[in-house]
């Protein structure tokens, strides 16, 4: 397709549990400060899985916030992009206005998630031909930078924006628990920040790959109790920082339990069902104990994350299961949901 000729372009919608649809969207004009972006590829998220499953029920629903592309064109002020340029684009929804933005924490704005990047249909709008966004959105990626990888960016941000909550030193004793995708970046940053890396997980398979990724020690929770062997890895004290990367809620209990004195347990994953856990306050009030989450990444854990990727010192390549077309978003969507899955990408130009 010419895409400068073009007068529409392909939508992909979750219009149901288990259903999606395409729509003909009109390809709209470029205001001074926007930047239309040719959408390469888009990967599929947690978010996407949990609408398509019935889970979060918002139809219909324009997924897709992980997105690589090229620059189709560009507003008459924007100087950051160029027409060509390599780019990933930030979706998280930031006013600038609420306190939490002018505080600089926009990940915390009171407007997060509402969007709607196309005009009429609700959602970030990654699963598409084209998108349209302002240039502050729009960050320039190294022209080595290979699109399938970039489009996994925010991922890569949300971990940055993790690893920064959890204030690892050079040396530190640092656990991370599951090694989906989201565990192997906490992996690969936490060695970069210089920790000892050790890694619990039930599947052989990705604690394998978890060793390749640069773990240092890895721990089938299945087969051993995680907590104890922790301690006895630290000389009875427990972990500097626990990075709890599952969607479980008794693992957030041992996370805790893992953490030795000043210790920081970053609860990264969003737990689903959502269920309470004991807490010894003593143990916190005497320990030092930070319990602290993290959600979304800042503008800056962005802008780290392309140049990680930029500089290639993340290795992503084998956190992609599949790259399928995007008319083929159904069985993307279904094979996204398996649990052996990394990320499952659609191919946005195929």
């Amino acid at each position: 397709m010419e895409s400068k000729k073009t007068q529409s372009y392909m939508l992909g919608l979750i219009s149901g549990n288990g259903e999606v649809n395409f729509e003909e969207v009109s390809l709209p004009e470029v205001n001074p400060d926007q930047v239309l972006v040719k959408i390469h590829y888009c990967a599929i998220c947690t978010l996407e899985q949990r609408i398509y499953s019935g889970v979060l029920p918002r139809y219909p629903f324009a997924g897709g916030h992980e997105i690589s592309g090229v620059v189709e064109s560009i507003g008459e002020n924007v100087t950051s992009v160029n027409t060509g340029d390599k780019v990933a684009v930030r979706l998280l929804t930031s006013c600038g206005e609420c306190y939490y933005c002018r505080a600089g924490n926009e990940n915390q704005c009171e407007v997060s998630f509402k969007a709607s990047m196309h005009e009429g249909f609700n959602g970030p709008g990654g699963f598409a031909e084209y998108m349209l966004t302002s240039a502050q959105s729009v960050y320039k990626l190294n022209d080595s930078v290979d699109l399938v990888h970039a489009a996994l960016t925010e991922p890569l941000a949300c971990c940055v924006h993790s690893i920064g909550n959890a204030e690892i030193g050079m040396g530190d004793d640092v656990v991370v628990i599951g090694a989906g995708i989201m565990g192997m970046f906490h992996i690969q940053l936490a060695k970069l920040r210089g920790a000892r890396v050790i890694v619990c997980e039930v599947d052989n398979a990705r604690l394998e790959l978890a060793a390749t990724m640069g773990a240092d020690v890895t721990i089938n929770s299945s087969t051993e109790n995680a907590v104890e062997r922790v301690k006895a890895l630290t000389e009875g004290r427990g972990a500097h920082a626990v990075f709890c990367t599952a969607a479980i809620a008794k693992l957030a209990q041992e996370s805790i339990d893992m953490a030795g004195k000043l210790g920081r347990v970053v609860l990264y994953s969003s737990f689903h069902p959502n269920l309470p856990v004991e807490i010894d306050v003593n143990k916190i009030h005497s320990y030092e104990t930070i319990i602290t989450g993290s959600v979304n990444p800042c503008r800056r854990d962005f802008l780290t994350a392309v140049r990680l990727l930029s500089y290639n010192l993340i290795d992503v390549s084998r956190l992609i299961s599949d790259v399928l077309p995007l008319e083929e978003m159904d069985s993307a969507l279904k094979l996204a949901m398996k649990p052996e899955t990394y990320r499952v990408i659609l191919d946005c130009i195929n």
